[in-house]
């Protein structure tokens, strides 16, 4: 058990893992100082208009423009190397956040310009994301690669739990030029890592190379080759699916808080639920996750769906916070497993076009959760729980009447889908088995 152990160890950590762990650490520092410049950049906006629209459309023209290109981003990283994508990304990125930059410190910043610049920046960032992730695979070995997504996830998690509390600070201080300026900094500190290590190439075969073929033909190929393969379609359906379901409680979380509770009582829930999350991240990168991946992804799923479920129950400020320390814990382990699962499964030549696809089909059922939340809260659920609702004399005496009680409900609903998603997807063999039958992927082509 012991020279297994010791053999262990050192498979894990050989120098292409060393390369990874740079690369790592690079990105961890730029992603807090996007962090920091994009919470920066939303108050700017706020203060400047008022609106709440305009605050919105930040989040939008960050999120919306990667999805769109992603499928592009994919083929292009496929026939590039990686480190030097990952290279052209930072600069490009970096680039932006001096325009940024110069349009707050010369006065002339308006709205417009910068929704410009923010969009430029996404598209980079698609770039980066994709050859990142298809990086992964050529420098960690394959039983450790649920080790390196949790730390991938443990990133996002330092990101979001220091970013807003550093801005916040830091906004007083050095105002919002000065915060750009940080992350253009963090910036140029990612790319001198990534100038100190080298990538190996993917090793290609004639029928997988991307060669000059037409972009949109390759589009097509990728996308044909996950409907191929009843396993990656089922976890692609799954993770598109969850992700409504997170995406609606994203959007409704804080109006559910702020029903009962106040902003300070808010913030110290979010904190709370961003802690779970980071140590869900330290979890996965120490542990790697269960032998059988997809088991953690139906598990972690599943107890999402219960806490969810029993955050609506009653409005209380402990209720949700145990609720979000749940929920967020649970979260960076079932990404972290779901992305071991793709990389361990497609052939890394292969990986950029798929996983773009992946990522694309994935995330587009968060716009469409992030329009209807609204619309189901106010319109449907909410006056259902009314005082005089159609529900009050029934489920009202349960988890109660009133402002927020409505959203409750729909919390317990959503919770309940995810049981079943979990349940439908566990009772789904090609899924359940997608790493055992590794019989159908080797070798695998594009068609």
């Amino acid at each position: 058990m012991h020279l297994k152990t010791k053999i262990s160890a050192q498979h894990m950590w050989n120098p292409r893992v060393s390369v990874f762990i740079i690369i790592w650490f690079g990105q961890l520092v730029s992603l807090v100082g996007s962090g920091l410049a994009s919470f920066a950049i939303g108050i700017w906006v706020y203060q400047q208009t008022g609106s709440v629209t305009n605050f919105a459309l930040i989040n939008l023209f960050t999120f919306l423009p990667s999805i769109v290109l992603l499928p592009f981003v994919g083929v292009l990283v496929d026939r590039w190397n990686r480190r030097q994508a990952m290279l052209v990304s930072d600069a490009g990125a970096g680039c932006c956040t001096i325009a940024l930059a110069l349009l707050l410190f010369t006065g002339q910043a308006s709205i417009w310009p910068i929704y410009f610049v923010v969009a430029a920046s996404s598209t980079f960032n698609a770039f980066h994301w994709t050859a990142y992730m298809a990086a992964i695979p050529l420098l960690v070995p394959k039983a450790h690669l649920g080790r390196a997504n949790g730390m991938v996830q443990l990133g996002h998690a330092i990101s979001q739990l220091m970013a807003p509390l550093l801005a916040g600070i830091l906004v007083g201080v050095i105002q919002v030029q000065g915060v750009v300026l940080i992350d253009f900094t963090t910036f140029l500190f990612a790319f001198a890592t990534l100038l100190l290590v080298r990538i190996p190439k993917p090793k290609s075969t004639p029928a997988n190379s991307v060669g000059d073929r037409p972009l949109l033909r390759e589009i097509s190929s990728s996308w044909t080759y996950i409907r191929t393969r009843s396993g990656l379609l089922g976890l692609l359906i799954f993770y598109s699916v969850t992700n409504f379901t997170l995406g609606i409680v994203e959007v409704l979380f804080t109006p559910l808080v702020l029903s009962f509770a106040s902003a300070a009582i808010l913030g110290m829930i979010l904190s709370i639920g961003g802690s779970g999350m980071l140590l869900g991240s330290v979890v996965m990168s120490a542990w790697q996750g269960a032998k059988r991946r997809i088991m953690c992804v139906f598990s972690f799923t599943l107890l999402q769906g219960i806490v969810l479920s029993i955050s609506g129950l009653r409005p209380s400020a402990s209720l949700l916070a145990a609720a979000a320390f749940v929920f967020l814990f649970s979260t960076p382990l079932i990404m972290a497993s779901s992305q071991a699962i793709w990389h361990s499964q497609v052939p890394s030549d292969l990986q950029g076009r798929v996983f773009a696809i992946q990522r694309t089909v994935g995330l587009s059922s968060l716009p469409v959760a992030y329009l209807l939340a609204g619309p189901l809260a106010d319109r449907i659920f909410e006056p259902l729980l009314t005082v005089r609702g159609p529900l009050a004399n029934s489920i009202g005496r349960i988890i109660g009447v009133g402002p927020g009680r409505g959203i409750a409900l729909l919390f317990i609903v959503l919770g309940g889908f995810n049981v079943l998603i979990a349940t439908i997807g566990y009772l789904y063999p090609p899924l359940r088995f997608v790493e055992e039958d590794e019989s159908q992927y080797s070798g695998a082509q594009l068609h």
